[in-house]
């Protein structure tokens, strides 16, 4: 699965071990007790009756005074709710609001806001925080100030034994300063689209997991449609299997790293010092990968050195090392101090150094790299430079390596929160009660290669998080996947492209739309920086969907009909807007094939919802696609409001 290994391996059983102890007892029933949800700097969804509940002593009395009125009710079966009526969005001028709830104890909720809740789940792009992608949007941390924005994240939990009631963790936090470096990128985007054009108040409830797959989110009632997925959940229900295999991967890691600690020689002579001679090392060129540069190295450990110069004056500016990403796990020294370390091969490595760890004249880095999946090296096309602020270093080019310890293969490790219907019990269920406007989902990485599956499943889970919510049809409005790996230059087939189509044909679904990125994704990074383009189409799919706009052009160009004519086909789109539009001389990236399905790039006249497409050697066409490949990095098809079309295949109509 693609994201096995994007946790810190590591560690990985030990955070598993840890998140089981999450899973705590809930505490005595004696005194009342609220969800964390109805907490300090809550948001409640406008203009539907508002649901509040909680635990308390069998039969014991709870009054909740709430925006002029006080119900009653009492505790049964260790749970209470009440209904208040539906309230209008909160207007700036009058406030927030507070709840007192009253049992054996007393409770107060604060600074409450009336507006949208908007749920947004699925993998680690809708999970990415503002930190990761502040290179691209400087100073927006710094400067936002936006509290009638406000998030509530739920960190990473699961379980196997059915619903949760309630979250272990999570509170709410506003859209300033010292709380945006960990908001949501796509989630803060979102919001502030949405802000601006209703300036209702907006709550996210952010429940994504990376590298999390759909079948994570799916009820076990819907699994029923899926017994493999039913068959792989049913020994985690056993506490003491769970217990037993967390021990056993939890030494297995340990012992692997341990083991490559050990027999590293890079630890035993110092490499990491400031001042080493390297005249016996070999040379590498950085940013590249081991094996393409004919280096023998699968799993272990390797160093790399490098030096440079530095005048007084920049010795003593402050600085930031930029050393792209690296695959997989670094520690990174400056003449001899540590100055950052990340364990897997996601993140940009982005170091600021300690004051004073620069000098005038030779300075030297050194970086340990440890491998565990087989290709280790530095990915093309990131930064890799000393940033001095006015002025930077640049560090690509030759770098000197030495292989400190080869390893064996790291046993597999299971990944508890991935496993079916983990996060629908834990991360979903305890959010059933709560009013919503409506959901976001960005996931789907982690299913490349199921396609066919992944088309039934995600109608089945639309349709199940649907009743469990009691709230109609509401509106879901997914991201496709954006372009990502090398480029290549003939047409072929793609898992990516079929996942893609998968996530298309899902907008056969009530009320669902897409938001579609295969123009901003990098080919070398799966998490691309561009976030704020997602948040924005997501929103425009809400607007049109769940604030009446319904003119609003809100998608890209959408295939209506494909239909042949003698040596040509004739492909009509809707959400055309004023017409079609290519960016550039010519369409690119759309092929065509006769029944064979071999497929032959096409050339394209554009007449505005109309594509007239031909090809040499195909004289009867019958099959069309557009941006089908893992990265269609040449695919321009717009509408006249700048949207890009999807990605698509489709046939003649017979």
């Amino acid at each position: 699965m693609l994201y096995s290994r994007s946790r810190l391996l590591r560690c990985s059983s030990l955070v598993t071990s840890l998140l089981v102890s999450c899973l705590i007892a809930l505490p005595s029933l004696a005194d009342v007790r609220l969800p964390r949800l109805i907490s300090d700097g809550l948001v409640l969804q406008r203009d539907k009756p508002i649901n509040l509940w909680g635990w308390a002593d069998e039969g014991e009395q709870v009054t909740v005074s709430f925006a002029g009125k006080e119900l009653q009710t009492q505790t049964k079966d260790g749970r209470w709710a009440l209904k208040f009526p539906a309230l209008k969005a909160s207007a700036a001028k009058n406030g927030a609001l507070t709840m007192t709830i009253k049992g054996k104890n007393q409770l107060t909720v604060k600074n409450i806001l009336i507006g949208d809740v908007w749920l947004a789940a699925g993998q680690s792009n809708m999970e990415l925080p503002l930190r990761r992608v502040q290179p691209r949007y400087p100073n927006l941390i710094e400067t936002t100030q936006l509290p009638n924005i406000r998030e509530f994240n739920v960190p990473v939990i699961y379980s196997f034994k059915g619903p949760q009631d309630d979250y272990t963790q999570g509170e709410w936090k506003t859209a300033t300063p010292e709380n945006l470096a960990n908001f949501s990128a796509v989630g803060f985007f979102f919001a502030q689209k949405i802000y601006a054009e209703t300036k209702v108040p907006v709550g996210m409830v952010m429940i994504p997991v990376g590298g999390s797959p759909a079948e994570a989110w799916v009820s076990e009632a819907t699994l029923k449609n899926y017994p493999a997925y039913l068959e792989k959940l049913k020994p985690f229900k056993d506490d003491a299997y769970v217990d037993a295999l967390v021990a056993k991967e939890k030494a297995s890691g340990d012992k692997w790293f341990s083991d490559l600690g050990a027999a590293d020689i890079g630890f035993k002579k110092q490499w990491s010092q400031a001042t080493l001679a390297t005249d016996d090392w070999k040379t590498l060129q950085v940013p590249g990968f081991l094996q393409k540069q004919g280096i023998d190295l699968v799993n272990g450990a390797f160093w790399v050195r490098k030096t440079f110069n530095l005048t007084e004056a920049q010795a003593k500016k402050a600085a930031t090392l930029w050393m792209g990403v690296i695959v997989d796990g670094d520690q990174v020294f400056v003449n001899g101090t540590q100055v950052g370390q990340t364990y897997y091969q996601y993140p940009p490595r982005i170091y600021a150094l300690p004051a004073n760890v620069l000098k005038a004249g030779e300075n030297s880095i050194s970086i340990r790299i440890t491998s565990y999946t087989g290709n280790p090296g530095f990915v093309s096309e990131k930064r890799y430079a000393l940033d001095l602020g006015d002025e930077e270093i640049q560090l690509a080019g030759d770098w000197r390596y030495q292989i400190a310890a080869r390893a064996g293969a790291m046993e597999p490790t299971t990944t508890l929160h991935y496993l079916p219907a983990a996060l629908y019990n834990a991360k979903l269920a305890p959010a059933f009660f709560m009013g919503i406007k409506g959901a976001l989902w960005y996931q789907g990485e982690s299913n490349v290669g199921r396609a066919e599956e992944y088309k039934t499943i995600m109608a089945d889970m639309i349709a199940d998080w649907r009743v469990q919510f009691k709230q109609g049809d509401f509106p879901f409005l997914m991201v496709q996947l954006a372009n990502f790996l090398p480029a290549k230059t003939e047409p072929g087939d793609s898992a990516w492209a079929e996942l893609r189509e998968a996530q298309r044909k899902t907008l056969a679904v009530k009320n669902t739309a897409l938001a579609v990125i295969i123009d901003i994704g990098e080919w070398n990074d799966i998490h691309p920086l561009n976030k704020q383009d997602v948040g924005e189409r997501l929103a425009l799919g809400a607007l049109k969907l769940a604030y009446g706009k319904k003119s609003l052009l809100a998608s890209g160009p959408r295939v209506k009909s494909v239909k042949a004519k003698g040596n040509q086909l004739l492909v009509k789109f809707t959400d055309v807007g004023k017409g079609l539009a290519v960016h550039g001389d010519s369409l690119k990236e759309v092929a065509i094939a006769g029944a064979d399905k071999k497929f032959v790039w096409a050339t394209a006249t554009v007449k505005k919802d109309q594509l007239i497409l031909s090809a040499d050697g195909v004289s009867e066409p019958r099959w069309v696609r557009y941006g089908w490949a893992d990265n269609p990095a040449g695919a321009n098809l717009y509408n006249s409001a700048g949207l890009p079309a999807s990605p698509f295949e489709a046939q003649v109509a017979r």
